[in-house]
This record gives C-alpha cells, structure tokens and sequence, in this order.
C-alpha cells in the first residue's frame, strides 16, 4: 500500500516490522457514487485521538482514506466522494482488534443491521452508511508479503478476475495464488483441498496453466459420477471386445493426459481398493488398459481434489501427493464477496443478457442494493461461491425493477450468524434501535437481544428503559 496510507493511518509504534501485524481495516463492501472502488480498505492505527470518515475534505483533519492493496502494488490513497456524506461522518477509534465508533453526520448509521450513534465493531460485522457506503470490518496487516513465485503476467487489475480465473484481493487469496505457482513449479502430484462449491477445480486448472505442461491436454473428470463396475476402464481405458464384444477400444484418462495434468474431483469417492490400482500410475506412470498384456507408461501429472479429510483416503495413495493446496472457503474472505458478486453477474449477463445485462451499468458496475450485499457479507455458507452463485440467480428472478434486491425468496435462503460479542454499547442504544430489533424479530425479546448482541437482561432493562410493549411494536 501507498507510504501515506501505511504511515498516516498507523501510530509510530506500528511503524517499521509492525507492519506485518494484523490491524483492524475497512473495506469497502458497496458504494452508490464510487462503486468502482469496492474492495479498497483503510487500516485504522492506535494513536489516541480519534479518526475522521466522511466526504473528502482538506480541512486538517485525521482523515480515513481508503486504497487498492495488493502484494507489491501500492495503490493511491484517495478520501470518499459521496454527496450525501458529511464531511465529519464518522469518528473512529481503535479498541484492540475492535473498532469504537460514534456518528456525528447526518447520514443514519447501522451495524449488522441495526440502527446506531454508536457501536462497537469487530471483524466481520458490516456497517452501513445509509444510502451511501457499506463496509465491512476486517483485520489486515499494513503490508501484504511478497509474491515469490506467482507470475506478474497472470494478475489483471484489482477487484477483476485473473488468468487463471481467481477472483479476490484477501490476503488468503494472494496465499492461495503463491501456493498454485509454487506447485505449477514442480513436477509432483498434487491435492487440492477444500469444501464443495470453492473453486477446487479452478485450482487444479490453475495448476495446469502454470506448469510447463500448459499447451498439453488438461483432462478433468469428477471421480464421483465414475460407476464402480466401470470405474478401471474410465481410468486405464481397454482393448476393443474387452472386457465385452463389441465394446469400443478406448484410450482412458491416464492415456489421454499423456504429457499433461489428469485432474480428479473428488477423490476421495473412490473405494480404498481402487485408490491402490493408482498407485504404480503415481510412482511412475505405468497402467495396463483392460484386456492388454503390455504395460503402458503415461507421463501426466495428477491433481486429485477432495472435501474429506486427508486421513480418509487410504494412507499410502495419500502419501503420493507430497504437495497439497487448501482452498479458502468463504468465511476466510467475506471481503471477496462483492467481488465475486459482480463477477457472477457479468457472467451471467454474457450467458443471459436478456435476464441479468440489466442489472449492470453502462461500466460493468452492479445495480445492487446495499441491504444485499449486507446480509450475503454475513450469511453462513455452506456450499460457498456455488451458493453465493444461487443466491443471485434467485434475487435475480425476485427484482422487479434493475436492481439486485433482497428479496423474501432471498432472506429465506440465508443463514445469519450471531455476533460472538456484543456489537452495541447498551448505554447509547436508542428507543428506535431498540423497536427496530423488536419489529424484525416479531416482539420477541430473546431473538432481539441476539440481533443486537445483548444479554436478554439487558434487552429486558432496554424495553423498561424506554416504555416499550414488545406485543404491539
């Protein structure tokens, strides 16, 4: 990042090798006036007085300003543009990992959904500008490390996809990107891991790209849809009329990945008994088809992917794999969630123009709302960027007008966790806030006290506090 956003936003004592340590961050998630800059952050330092967020102003204010950060690329620390951003919108203090906040604008405040003046933020929860910016607080370190190994040629500009079909600026993902090209590099077999729905495959090709093996083929078949009785033949391939007349001589994957990368979804699908027959293919290559009595050698390379865990597949065939590539599942990297949402979008306004090009701009950039884009950043994912996939197609098929909304089809679909620590200081909780999570729970006060993570003590001594009758908000 810029030396003015790594200094400026830091106290002295983050200076130097605190660099590296993880700091609470901003990033923006959604934007109705700058939505090119979803993705950039600011690193809130430790010094005492508080920061300024709100419309870029030189009035000599500690101003957060927020910018592009990637390994080896600082980006250009700019303020915020919003007209319907005070100048002094926010002011903003570190607590530790946490972030202290109090409005002073005129633009409404929420976090995680519920109205407030002041809250206290940890990573994870959103917080909305109303109307006009949404951000998400994480934790970041002032510098990303170094690239080593993954190529300057395959990244593309930030927040886009790049060569090898990745999309994200999370750290995890720069992580993710290094391992790829360090396992491209040699010539070992390797084992993706993962949960269902986070890009495995995409790894596995990324492998592929990589490698010296790149203009030889790249075969690719999910070992779960192989029927058992037929599973050597799909592999190993056999001689015509074996094992039954008339049956067509076919190659197998093992041949026709001669020379290139055989990539096996998942692998751990296959029975113990057949992950042995792979083994003499692993050590050295050699296979027979069905039916020959000669050995054949393939030089391939495999790249098996599996969600289990590795102490499921049978010991020694796992020992074939000396490298292995964790893929990041979603709630490592919520701040990627706008960027994969625009990503999906053009996707499928190129597959679907007439059902999805309506909801982009004239510059690619999604119509979506920010109440959206809010509860995907705090759903609980279970089948990840395949889901994240889902749930836009349904708010798409929901929207009446151009713009992505949270439609009830939606809101049916997501899973919202509690916050693990209360997210509102209770003395500053207004009357509003407090009927506001009374009306979305329906009255109930233990469902309330949970949207606002608060004891139900506490929610109780609120509704005396300001007179309320949960039954007839």
């Amino acid at each position: 990042m810029a030396d003015e956003t790594t200094t400026e936003n830091l106290t002295a004592s983050d200076e130097g090798p605190g660099l590296a340590r993880p700091m609470p961050a901003l990033v923006i998630a959604w934007s109705s006036e700058e939505p090119e800059r979803v993705g950039e952050l600011t690193l809130v330092g430790g010094r005492s007085e508080p920061w300024v967020l709100g419309r870029h102003a030189d009035d000599g204010a500690r101003r957060l300003r927020f910018a592009p950060q990637r390994p080896d690329t600082p980006g250009q620390p700019r303020g915020l543009t919003g007209a319907g951003l005070s100048r002094r919108q926010l002011l903003i203090e570190r607590h530790g990992a946490k972030l202290d906040i109090k409005r002073v604008g005129r633009c409404k405040t929420s976090v995680n959904g519920v109205t407030v003046d002041e809250a206290r933020l940890a990573p994870g929860d959103t917080l909305l500008l109303r109307g006009q910016l949404l951000l998400l607080c994480v934790e970041r370190a002032a510098v990303l490390p170094a690239l080593k190994t993954f190529p300057a040629e395959a990244r593309r500009a930030f927040g886009e996809v790049d060569a090898l079909g990745l999309i994200g600026e999370s750290p995890v993902m720069w992580t993710l990107r290094e391992r790829i090209a360090f396992c491209a590099r040699s010539d070992r077999h390797v084992l993706v891991l993962g949960p269902s729905g986070s890009g495995k495959e995409l790894v596995g090709r990324g492998v592929h790209l990589l490698s010296s093996r790149v203009d030889a083929p790249f075969v690719a078949r999910n070992a779960a849809t192989m029927p058992e009785g037929l599973i050597d033949a799909e592999l190993f391939g056999n001689r015509r009329d074996y094992p039954n007349p008339g049956m067509p001589e076919r190659e197998g994957l093992i041949g026709e990945a001669h020379g290139g990368t055989l990539f096996l979804d998942e692998i751990g699908e296959l029975p113990p008994k057949l992950q042995a027959h792979l083994l003499r293919v692993l050590d050295g290559g050699e296979y027979q088809r069905l039916g020959d009595d000669v050995a054949r050698t393939s030089n391939l390379r495999l790249v098996a992917a599996t969600n289990r865990n590795l102490d499921e597949l049978k010991f020694d065939f796992a020992a074939r794999f000396s490298l292995s590539v964790p893929t990041p599942p979603l709630d490592v990297r919520r701040e990627d969630i706008p960027l994969l949402l625009r990503h999906l979008l053009r996707q499928a306004a190129r597959n679907a123009p007439d059902l999805a090009a309506c909801f982009l701009d004239a510059h690619g950039q999604p119509r979506v709302s920010a109440r959206l884009v809010a509860a995907l950043l705090r759903h609980d994912y279970r089948l990840h960027v395949r889901e994240l996939d889902r749930l836009l197609w349904l708010s798409m098929a929901g929207s009446s007008a151009d713009r992505l909304e949270l439609t009830a089809e939606v809101e049916s679909n997501l899973a919202m966790p509690t916050p693990p620590t209360p997210i509102v200081d209770t003395t500053t909780l207004d009357e509003e806030a407090t009927r506001e999570a009374l009306r979305a729970t329906d009255g109930n006060q233990a469902a309330a006290a949970k949207r606002l993570g608060l004891s139900r003590y506490a929610m109780y001594r609120l509704v005396k506090k300001h007179g309320i009758d949960p039954n007839r908000v």
